[in-house]
């Protein structure tokens, strides 16, 4: 397990945490989506008027609520595994710089960026663009004490052809 800063920029490091937020996003674009048939979906047939203000609420709560599902997804998660279904699955773990389990509030303090998906994407371009002592930190890792490590190589390396 590699726990050692780097002062230089792993993009393959970013791309597998990419690729693990998409994996998560998976999880959780199934389980909205049950949730909406079960809440929302009964709401809208109980009549014109209130169908109408459901569909309005729909529409403005369903992005919030989706923030709050993946905040919650990723703060129980981390803290109970050590990463996301994603994470694990990419061979990734969330721990503190110091190399120890995170508990929740720096759980909740790196996860909090998560809740609108521009926060997420300004919280990595602030990391890659900006310099810190462990470049594998977006910024909301920075100020919780957290940084993403790989336990596991997950793609074998590209073997040399023989001369």
């Amino acid at each position: 397990m590699s726990t050692e800063s780097s002062s230089q920029l792993d993009l393959g490091h970013w791309l597998l945490r990419l690729i693990a937020l998409i994996i998560d996003g998976i999880i959780l674009g199934i389980i909205a989506w049950i949730l909406l048939y079960i809440l929302f979906v009964p709401l809208l047939f109980t009549g014109a008027l209130l169908g109408f203000w459901v569909a309005w609420g729909y529409t403005l709560l369903l992005p919030f609520a989706v923030g709050i599902l993946m905040v919650l997804y990723f703060l129980v998660l981390e803290v109970s595994w050590g990463g996301t279904v994603g994470k694990r699955v990419i061979g990734l773990q969330v721990q503190t710089t110091k190399g120890t389990k995170i508990n929740f509030s720096q759980a909740f303090i790196r996860n909090i960026s998560k809740i609108f998906w521009v926060f997420l994407l300004l919280d990595w371009l602030i990391a890659v663009a900006t310099g810190g002592a462990d470049r594998r930190q977006k910024y909301t890792d920075r100020i919780a004490g957290t940084t993403v490590v790989q336990t596991r190589q997950t793609l074998p390396p590209i073997a040399t052809p023989p001369t």
